[in-house]
């Protein structure tokens, strides 16, 4: 059955104040830098000033592992039975990384104990992931160098707040893999095989909003109205993929990650181009997702006098932008050598293959194909 939700109450600017009015016990997740650098007292001086009491959680170090979650859950069990009012809210302050990890913490939580169902808020500090509207959580296994793509629709919070001030200060390489990791998502929601008009309208808005502010904020990062318009470009391709799913690019990009450590945004960016290619069958013969890509192309003013044209503009263009933003362009160029790539390969792709966000892709692929698409991404193959 298809169908288009948005459960998630979106707050914009400084809203926490309010918020915190109808919280008393709050368990707030973030990461060692948030906890570190001071830049929770974003939250923590606004619950104390609304008398709640709180506990921080931040034992999060890059993305979030098993291990991570299963003491999250811990210090929210013992944060709770430490008082017979027991935990009514969590919080959350981040990038993904710790959005996802308190995703799975609540939601492992209430699995262990019904009773535990806290008012849960989000608020992002990068313009990226969506993970602040999104039913999805990444977690890690490092033991088996794998990431797993959860999908549950109680991950979706109660309340995210969008506040272009706490992504001022993110260093451009910040700025620019969580960019297009943000155009990644609204592209792939928008030809995804379960795509609708109201997920459409989410990632074509996304995509402008994109196209017109990442640059200005690499450029200027105290450009706090393009820094909002990427905060909400975020939030809607987060929207966007949440209905209609993901595809191809982010299931290789999980995988690359995984083997190489590779931040996620930028493993999509370098993908990205590739995946456009195969998916449109820019190599052979133009396939119907290839129209998809032609209508972005028209949407983003780079029509060509053809769909395979547009298709090729928007490749090219998008590669433009990893230039511009100093991204690497290739796998080779992100520091991976080519005999670990090829150790790697065979498993990478099979992970790729099995990754629950290529199940939406437009185009099945096989594994042979995810493989010789890795192989254009590490030695820049394009049509």
């Amino acid at each position: 059955m298809n169908e288009f939700g948005v459960r998630t109450k979106i707050c914009f600017g400084d809203a926490l104040p309010e918020l915190a009015k109808r919280m008393h016990r709050v368990y707030v997740v973030t990461d060692r830098f948030m906890a570190e650098s001071g830049k929770i007292s974003y939250v923590t001086d606004r619950l104390a000033a609304a008398g709640a009491e709180y506990a921080v959680f931040s034992d999060i170090d890059g993305e979030p592992d098993v291990s991570v979650v299963s003491a999250g859950v811990e210090g929210l069990d013992r944060f709770a039975r430490g008082s017979s009012a027991g935990c009514d809210a969590v919080i959350s302050l981040g990038g993904g990384a710790a959005i996802d990890a308190a995703k799975a913490v609540v939601y492992m939580a209430n699995q262990l104990d019904r009773s535990v169902q806290p008012f849960f808020v989000v608020i992002p500090t990068t313009s990226g992931t969506g993970s602040e509207v999104s039913r999805y959580a990444v977690i890690t296994d490092k033991k088996d160098e794998a990431k797993y793509p959860l999908v549950e629709e109680s991950f979706l919070p109660d309340a995210a707040v969008l506040d272009a001030q706490l992504v001022v200060s993110a260093p451009p390489s910040v700025t620019a893999d969580t960019g297009i990791d943000a155009f990644t998502h609204a592209v792939e929601a928008f030809v995804s095989a379960d795509h609708t008009d109201f997920s459409d309208a989410m990632a074509e808005k996304a995509m402008k909003l994109v196209r017109s502010n990442l640059v200005k904020v690499f450029r200027d990062p105290g450009n706090i109205e393009a820094r909002q318009a990427m905060h909400n470009a975020s939030c809607m391709a987060g929207i966007a993929f949440s209905n209609a799913g993901l595809g191809l690019n982010h299931g290789m990009a999980h995988a690359l990650g995984a083997h190489f450590h590779i931040p996620h945004g930028r493993a999509n960016g370098i993908l990205l181009p590739y995946v456009i290619s195969f998916n449109a069958g820019c190599h052979e013969q133009l396939t119907e997702t290839a129209e998809r890509y032609a209508r972005i192309a028209r949407l983003l003013h780079l029509e060509g006098n053809s769909i395979r044209q547009s298709d090729l503009t928007l490749i090219r263009v998008i590669r433009g932008y990893i230039e511009t933003l100093k991204m690497p362009a290739t796998i080779r160029a992100a520091g991976v050598s080519e005999d670990r790539f090829y150790e790697e390969l065979d498993d990478m792709s099979g992970d790729a293959l099995a990754d629950g966000c290529t199940a939406t892709n437009p185009r099945k692929v096989t594994k042979e194909e995810i493989r010789q698409i890795y192989e254009k991404a590490y030695f820049g193959k394009l049509p």
